[in-house]
């Protein structure tokens, strides 16, 4: 070797992590009559939605006054109050087929008494719809833990705190 040449190193190729592409997303946002809270735009909603999207996704997300949640949740389930997210999906595979149901006032309601900004609570319920819509639930103790790992770990990757941490209470 000439004093003018380097020795050539060979070094590792630094790994990439590889990030998988999101399938493909297709929502369409109504509003019911009453329904006069301010919303995160359509692009930003859209973009929470596709971060639980584990297949496509065809939705439909209506945000409605505390009345007609009311009116859907005792129809629908039996429950006269209304409810913050109510999912009916109809179809998980190839495509997940579903309406979700947003009552705004409730989340506004519960965003205020848990300590947390209208906006994350949010996310976090349009993420939970959509993982109903895919065929998550949570009727026993284990498929809620699996649920609720599977919701903080997307809350986490949308830069949001746990969901289920609730400051009013401690915990």
């Amino acid at each position: 070797m000439t004093a003018n040449q380097t020795r050539r190193v060979r070094r590792p190729i630094a790994r990439i992590p590889v990030r998988r592409k999101k399938p493909q997303v297709q929502v369409l946002f109504e509003r019911g009559d009453g329904a006069r809270q301010r919303l995160p735009s359509r692009r930003q909603m859209t973009f929470w939605i596709q971060a639980a999207a584990d297949r496509p996704l065809e939705l439909c997300v209506r945000f409605v006054s505390a009345q007609e949640g009311r009116e859907l949740n005792k129809t629908y389930r039996g429950k006269d109050y209304a409810t913050n997210v109510l999912t009916f999906d109809y179809e998980h595979e190839p495509v997940a087929v579903a309406d979700i149901v947003v009552c705004l006032e409730v989340v506004q309601k519960e965003a205020q008494e848990q300590f947390k900004r209208f906006p994350a609570h949010l996310a976090h319920l349009l993420v939970h719809g959509a993982l109903h819509a895919q065929g998550w639930d949570h009727e026993t103790d284990e498929e809620a833990e699996l649920m609720e790992q599977k919701e903080r770990q997307i809350m986490n990757e949308l830069g949001f705190d746990d969901p289920y941490y609730d400051a009013a209470r401690g915990h």
